[in-house]
């Protein structure tokens, strides 16, 4: 038996995540998996990690940090990835193992590619390989459309509002830019299940070729919708009614967290390698990330109705900032500030206005000052 799982994207952060929540389920005699990892794009760099998936010793996950109170270090190999593919290279058995045997499709390819897909990406008229993420999933989807159409579900990662809505769309766009008949559309309504997710796991540092160091805490949340399924059964691994107050917690707690301790990290001239631990042990700046949590975010989320669910992430958000075995560096988290910006911090203050937050969040009004909205006056 098996339940094909294509996974877009060679990121360290679903080698410990998603294909580590896989290779459990395996090991405990779940019918999960195998995983096909591809690597989206063409670069050449990336090619012995593409190589490396192929490698049946699998790849190794250190698990370190503190759960209940009690520290965790451990080595896991993780050996639900079967085989790793370009899609450049090796699109005709991408092509095959999508139109044959994928029950699942995984994608975790960046916050900003479904919205930058060049329009001129043909894929049906000319026969060549899509440029785009999306692009490539269109084709593929197409083929098996054409081949068979049995039902999938589609779980994208990427750290976006409505990523399954979003990705649906853009899929549509392209088919329509390529002429495709409009039975494809039904088919894609009726058996194509593109689930919306939250994922959240800090994934601290790569190891080379392939395999990760993560902390314990992990989170795969999925919207409930017809057709939707998760790939496995695993604790970490939630199905939900609403993704809401998941994204809130991750997005404004933890997220916003890091945003602002990367803003003092590039405003203040911290040391180039600074990781969140090491900032954190500078007394000043961990009380003035105190504060903010205090006075500004736990506020806003008590007017919305969260109050307690935010006061307790708030204690575990500091719990694995200051894991003593992670390295998170700053100049990782640092990466498109201003996007990060927009999304965890010009979001939260206007949620919080909106439900009549009594803090006036000067600490958060100003960063969000230095980094206007588009369109914004």
């Amino acid at each position: 038996m098996s339940s094909r799982i294509i996974q877009f994207g060679t990121s360290r952060f679903l080698q410990a995540h998603a294909a580590f929540f896989v290779h459990e389920a395996r090991q405990s005699g779940q019918d999960a998996g195998p995983i096909a990892v591809v690597q989206v794009s063409g670069a050449s760099s990336r090619s012995g990690r593409v190589a490396a998936f192929g490698n049946p010793a699998g790849y190794p996950v250190i698990i370190r940090g503190m759960s209940d109170g009690l520290p965790v270090d451990r080595t896991v190999q993780v050996m639900s990835v079967d085989r790793g593919l370009s899609a450049v290279e090796h699109w005709k058995e991408l092509s095959r193992l999508f139109t044959e045997d994928a029950e699942f499709v995984i994608s975790n390819t960046g916050e900003t590619g479904y919205k930058t897909w060049p329009k001129e990406d043909r894929f049906v008229t000319n026969g060549q390989v899509p440029r785009s993420f999306p692009a490539k999933l269109a084709a593929l989807l197409v083929r098996r459309w054409q081949a068979s159409g049995r039902p999938l579900v589609i779980l994208p990662c990427e750290l976006m509002t409505g990523n399954g809505c979003v990705l649906k769309q853009t899929v549509i766009d392209c088919a329509r830019l390529n002429d495709v008949p409009a039975e494809f559309y039904t088919w894609l309504d009726d058996h194509a299940a593109f689930a919306e997710t939250l994922v959240d796991r800090i994934v601290s540092e790569p190891i080379e070729p392939i395999g990760a160091v993560a902390e314990p805490y992990a989170l795969w949340a999925i919207k409930r919708a017809p057709g939707v399924r998760a790939p496995c059964h695993h604790p970490s691994i939630v199905l939900t009614d609403d993704l809401a107050p998941y994204e809130r917690l991750k997005l404004h707690i933890l997220n916003l967290g890091h945003t602002f301790l990367a803003e003092i990290w590039q405003r203040e001239s911290r040391p180039a390698d600074e990781t969140v631990r090491a900032i954190l042990a500078d007394k000043g700046i961990r009380a003035r990330l105190d504060t903010l949590y205090e006075s500004e975010v736990l506020p806003g989320f008590a007017e919305n109705g969260m109050g307690d669910e935010a006061k307790a992430y708030v204690a575990t958000t500091l719990d694995r900032f200051l894991n003593p075995f992670l390295d998170h560096r700053i100049a990782d988290i640092s990466q498109h500030h201003p996007e990060k910006v927009a999304r965890r911090i010009h979001a939260f203050l206007n949620w919080a206005d909106k439900a009549g937050s009594a803090s006036g969040m000067p600490m958060l009004r100003q960063i969000a000052k230095r980094y206007p909205l588009a369109g914004a006056t």
